[in-house]
C-alpha cells in the first residue's frame, strides 16, 4: 500500500521526542466528575502551568465564554499564557490521548497525523464530537491525514477504532497493547474483523502501515477500575528505547496482582527486534483508591513525558515517593513533578489519559 504513512517513512515517535506542543482539552463536563467536578479545573490549571513552561500547550474549549473562564483561571494558577493556543472545538470528554490525533514523522521532519475512528471506548453514546478532533487538527495546519482502514475484498473497507491509551510505543518499531483492550470479548472497538487472531493480525498489520510498528508485543490485562478494558497507559510503558516500566502489585489479595504479575512475565520473555531482552523495571501501585465504593483507575503508570519534564500522578500514597524516585531514574535529564490526582482520577483517567503530544 503505497498510499501508507510507513510507505511514505512516518513512523510514531516516542513520546520522550521532541515536541512541539501538547493538546489537551479543557474539563466542562460535570457529568465524569459526579459531585467532585468543582476542583477539576483547578488541577487542569496546575497542569497547564508546568506544561506551559516547557512547550506550547493548545486547549480545545466548547465556546468563548469557556476561554474567558479557563484563561482567568490559568492566569490565576501563573500558566505562561504566552504559550497558550485556544480552539473553539467542542467536545463530549476531555480525554485527548484516545479521541485526539496520533501524530507521525518522516527522517525529514516532516509531521503528519492519523485518524483512527473514535466511539467511546464502545461504552458511550456521545462521542461524534470527540470522533472529529483530529480531523479539526489536520485542516488547522494543512497536514496531511489518514484514516486507518482495513480492505476487505468484496466489502467496504473497515475504518478502524483505536485510543492512543491502549498503545505504546518506543519510537523504534515497537509497540506495548493489550489484550483485554483490543483483542478480547468485552470489548466492541472493532467487531468486523473477525475472530482474535484475525482481528490480531489485522491490527499488527494496521499498526505497521499507519505507525511503522515493525513488532507488536501483546501484554494480556489492565488495571482495576479501568473502564476502557485494559488500556496499557495504566500499567506499562516504554521508558527509553529498550527500556520498560511495568506495575506490579506483591499483595497476593490485591486484584491487580495476579495481572501484572502476567504481564511481567510475558515482557521478561519478550525480545526486540535484535532478539535481546528488554531491560525490566518494575513501578509499584498505590493503595487502593477506592470512592463511592469504586474502585478507581489509580497508576503511577499513567505519567506524561513533556519536554524536560515528566509529570506523575500521585494519590496522598506512602508509595507515591517511591513511585517518583524510580520515574526520576528513568528520566535523569527531566524534572519530574507529582500532580495531585485523587479528584482527578475519578473521571477514570488522569494525566497521560488527558494529554495528547505534538511532535516537533
Amino acid at each position: 500500500m503505497t498510499d501508507t504513512p510507513s510507505a511514505q517513512n512516518y513512523r510514531m515517535p516516542a513520546e520522550w521526542a521532541p515536541h512541539a506542543a501538547t493538546w489537551i482539552a479543557w474539563p466542562h463536563n460535570a457529568e465524569d466528575w459526579p459531585g467532585k467536578f468543582l476542583p477539576i479545573p483547578w488541577v487542569y490549571a496546575e497542569i497547564v502551568r508546568h506544561l506551559s513552561a516547557v512547550e506550547d500547550v493548545h486547549i480545545l474549549v466548547n465556546n468563548p465564554d469557556a476561554e474567558d473562564r479557563a484563561t482567568g483561571q490559568l492566569r490565576r494558577a501563573g500558566a505562561n499564557l504566552a504559550r497558550l493556543h485556544f480552539h473553539h472545538w467542542p467536545t463530549d470528554r476531555v480525554w485527548l490521548r484516545d479521541s485526539g490525533p496520533i501524530f507521525v514523522k518522516n527522517p525529514a521532519g516532516d509531521i503528519a497525523l492519523t485518524n483512527w475512528k473514535f466511539n467511546a471506548w464502545a461504552k458511550y453514546d456521545n462521542w461524534r464530537r470527540d470522533n472529529q478532533i483530529p480531523q479539526h487538527v489536520a485542516k488547522l495546519y494543512a497536514m496531511p491525514e489518514f484514516c486507518p482502514e482495513v480492505p476487505f475484498p468484496h466489502r467496504a473497507p473497515h475504518r478502524l477504532v483505536l485510543e492512543g491509551g491502549s498503545i505504546d510505543t518506543n519510537g523504534a518499531g515497537i509497540l506495548l497493547t493489550t489484550e483485554e483492550c483490543l483483542l478480547s470479548e468485552v470489548q466492541e472497538r472493532n467487531p468486523g474483523l473477525g475472530d482474535k487472531e484475525t482481528t490480531r493480525t489485522h491490527l499488527e498489520q494496521a499498526f505497521k502501515n499507519y505507525l511503522g510498528i515493525d513488532q507488536t508485543i501483546w501484554l494480556n490485562r489492565g488495571c482495576a477500575g479501568d473502564d476502557t478494558h485494559g488500556h496499557v497507559d495504566d500499567i506499562t510503558r516504554f521508558v527509553a528505547e529498550n527500556t520498560i516500566l511495568t506495575a506490579v502489585e506483591p499483595n497476593t489479595h490485591d486484584e491487580n496482582h495476579l495481572p501484572l504479575a502476567e504481564n511481567l512475565d510475558r515482557l521478561r520473555s519478550a525480545r526486540n527486534l535484535a532478539g535481546d531482552p528488554f531491560q525490566i523495571i518494575t513501578l509499584p501501585m498505590p493503595n487502593p483508591v477506592v470512592f463511592e465504593g469504586q474502585r478507581l483507575p489509580a497508576s503511577y503508570a499513567n505519567f506524561y513525558i513533556a519536554n524536560n519534564l515528566v509529570l506523575v500522578p500521585t494519590f496522598n500514597d506512602p508509595h507515591d515517593r517511591h513511585a517518583l524516585n524510580i520515574i526520576a531514574n528513568c528520566f535523569p535529564t527531566r524534572e519530574v513533578i507529582g500532580i495531585h490526582a485523587v479528584d482527578l482520577v475519578w473521571g477514570l483517567g488522569t494525566l497521560h489519559c488527558m494529554t495528547q503530544q505534538e511532535p516537533a
